[in-house]
């Protein structure tokens, strides 16, 4: 699998969004913008509170407002940035229409290509909004590389 970050295939146990559906996703900006999924990585640990709760809350909704979301092609940037090398992490894939708060496309940090913009979910991320989980690996040299679209 060589230069596709390794994404293993299966859904973790408790990975089946429970029943439920969300409303609308608010305001969809860029090119992207009829995506209909999105997908959100987070540690083992954080994967099993939120199941427990029913919802993700990580810390970048009390500190920012918004929990960070990715396309696919871009889920290799912010892995890389914040959590290179780490092989506890999983990847959530994101039913936009079972969110209840809005996404916003938006800039990303100085470094991104100025005309990348990366959606940003304002509230907290619904467990039946996950379609699937699956494990997240960097190559052994610690770097996470682009998602191949056949593993998403």
């Amino acid at each position: 699998m060589s230069g596709v970050s390794r994404l293993t295939s299966g859904v973790l146990q408790g990975g089946e969004p429970p029943a439920g559906s969300g409303t609308d996703t608010g305001v969809m900006q860029s090119r992207d913008a009829d995506a209909a999924e999105l997908l959100h990585m987070c540690s083992i640990e954080d994967w099993a509170r939120a199941r427990a709760l029913g919802e993700h809350r990580p810390t970048s909704l009390a500190e920012s407002g918004f929990i960070h979301l990715s396309a696919p092609y871009q889920i290799h940037l912010p892995a890389n940035r914040l959590y290179r090398g780490r092989c506890d992490l999983v990847v959530l894939s994101v039913a936009l229409n079972l969110l209840d708060c809005p996404v916003r496309w938006e800039p990303g940090v100085p470094s991104d290509p100025e005309s990348m913009l990366f959606p940003h979910l304002y509230g907290p991320l619904p467990i039946a909004a996950v379609n699937s989980v699956a494990n997240f690996r960097p190559g052994p040299d610690g770097f996470f590389e682009p998602l191949a679209q056949t593993t998403y």
